[in-house]
């Protein structure tokens, strides 16, 4: 069991992300006396930030604390990955990116995606046999992966969280805090 103020979570993101997405996790977690870390592949439109896209135009931008080549996934408790249609579709074409999500599930570690966060799970080969929700377009492509897809502000299964859009962002964050107090989750490879 880890405390939210001893845990250490990473947030994986890139250019793109939905701003509110990943400022409000990273704001109530770190309020909530969480350590909150950035990671982004090197290869960003900006040198040491990203950018964030705030529903219909560019937003701003949150410095990258860590480079995504240089995480290790043992330093943290959780993982989380934020929607908006660019930042999660760039990243699951990063091998490193799907590797390090993939990391965190096999270790029992919570990993919590919101929005079209979840196409970096089904990338990673963790949605087979999950009961998980989405932003709606994400549907078919949870149910193609073997999951089975539900309208729920926040689902989750065995420690792997997922919720529909900005609006369930309070009952994310509290379901990620809720999921790390109660540690490794123990539960099958993904498929």
């Amino acid at each position: 069991m880890t405390d939210i103020s001893q845990a250490r979570i990473l947030i994986l993101a890139t250019d793109g992300y939905e701003q509110s997405e990943l400022r409000v996790p990273l704001n109530k977690l770190r309020e909530a006396g969480a350590t909150v870390d950035v990671a982004a592949p090197s290869k960003t439109r900006e040198p040491g930030r990203i950018r964030g896209w705030d529903e219909s135009d560019w937003g701003d931008t949150v410095p990258v604390d860590k480079p995504l080549e240089a995480v290790d996934a043992e330093s943290y408790d959780a993982l989380v990955l934020p929607g908006g249609q660019m930042n999660p579709d760039k990243l699951r074409m990063e091998p490193k990116a799907v590797a390090l999500v993939k990391r965190f599930a096999d270790t029992g570690k919570v990993v919590a995606a919101v929005c079209h966060g979840p196409w970096l799970l089904v990338e990673a080969g963790l949605a087979r046999g999950r009961e998980m929700t989405s932003w709606p377009s994400l549907k078919t492509d949870i149910a193609n992966a073997g999951g089975r897809w539900t309208d729920r502000e926040v689902v989750t299964d065995n420690g792997i969280v997922t919720s529909r859009n900005p609006g369930d962002l309070d009952a994310f964050v509290a379901k990620i805090i809720e999921e790390i107090g109660e540690g490794r989750h123990g539960r099958r490879s993904a498929a």
